[in-house]
């Protein structure tokens, strides 16, 4: 049997309804196994840790992150692989972080929640933490770990960690993965997509990384948007990295005062990397005007990352201390699967 490491840091799939307030407390992980007696049964030994105080996802940080590195660090050796149980809110921005923080990994890192508390009735939990063991415990025919990147399972897909983004808020099909087919789907049997799933380089050693730069900031743009508060946002000192959150392939307002403030971002040698709002598709900035005049003052191309994969790169690749215009082609080059090129 593999060995599995269940990792709890909070979230819906914890918490147990208080009778008499009526909110939703987090439980101790022992709890879990009470109400998840398949643990015992799911065909791989599972251990447990567990954050000794168990946080809300909205609550999550780059301080957290680095505490799920250093335990993945300390146990790497001990076990085939990983399942993190965390809050849904921001799980998409968890599995983009550790995607670049687990550098060159050769194990699984699976992440996994739910919309309901795993002590209800119609609770989602179940299925996701039985799949995600599964998951985690699943090798090849030649005894490798089948998955070697962090990923997401919820609602009988696994998809790349990096490459996902919440989609519903009361759904359990609650995460999707627009521009990044599925690495597998559950049903009576498990179908994986092996010509997509990464495979980690032999020649080079495992590097995790446990300190992430938070000087980035998402910006989106819409019609009519200030100014000032543009220009005073792109100006900040303590501002490194600026994700663009722009229309359609890329486009933003031909608008003298926003090239003006990017421009001088980017001579003072900050990063702003355009990323689309749409859902599906890329950025293209070459396809029009009104995107090519970005590139002109100095704006990187995202690709077709998500919002979360390009705050969280920006803010991985800042604590490398690498000079600017590194930062900048590294943007453009997938590290982790987060883009496509």
């Amino acid at each position: 049997m593999g060995k599995i490491l269940l990792i709890y840091t909070g979230g819906t799939i914890g918490m147990i309804k208080n009778q008499q307030t009526g909110a939703l407390d987090p439980f101790n992980f022992e709890h879990l196994r009470v109400h998840l007696p398949e643990l015992n049964d799911c065909g791989a030994e599972v251990i447990t840790i567990q954050f000794n105080h168990p946080v809300d996802s909205s609550d999550m940080s780059p301080e957290l992150w680095s505490e799920m590195v250093t335990i993945i660090d300390k146990y790497y050796q001990l076990v085939d692989g990983f399942v993190i149980l965390h809050g849904t809110d921001t799980m998409a921005y968890t599995a983009s972080a550790l995607s670049f923080m687990l550098a060159n990994i050769a194990k699984p890192v699976i992440l996994t929640g739910s919309q309901l508390p795993i002590g209800v009735l119609r609770t989602d939990g179940k299925e996701n933490i039985i799949n995600a063991i599964e998951y985690a415990a699943a090798h090849d025919q030649d005894g490798n770990p089948q998955i070697q990147e962090v990923a997401i399972c919820f609602g009988q897909k696994l998809l790349r960690g990096n490459r996902t983004t919440k989609c519903s808020a009361d759904n359990f099909s609650a995460f999707t993965s627009y521009n990044c087919q599925p690495l597998a789907v559950s049903g009576v049997n498990i179908k994986y997509n092996s010509n997509i799933l990464l495979r980690h380089n032999p020649y080079l050693p495992f590097s995790p990384q446990s300190i992430m730069d938070p000087s980035v900031i998402a910006i989106t743009l819409f019609p009519g948007v200030n100014p000032g508060i543009i220009r005073n946002v792109f100006a900040l000192s303590e501002i490194k990295g600026i994700v663009l959150r722009t229309f359609g392939a890329g486009n933003a307002p031909r608008q003298s005062w926003l090239i003006d403030a990017i421009k001088a971002a980017t001579d003072a040698g900050k990063v702003v990397v355009n990323i689309t709002q749409c859902q599906q598709g890329t950025v293209e900035m070459g396809l029009y005007t009104t995107g090519n005049q970005l590139h002109y003052a100095g704006v990187v191309s995202g690709h077709d990352m998500t919002v979360e994969a390009a705050v969280t790169k920006l803010m991985c690749l800042f604590a490398q201390n690498l000079p600017s215009d590194q930062v900048r082609k590294l943007m453009e080059q997938p590290l982790a699967g987060e883009l496509t090129v």
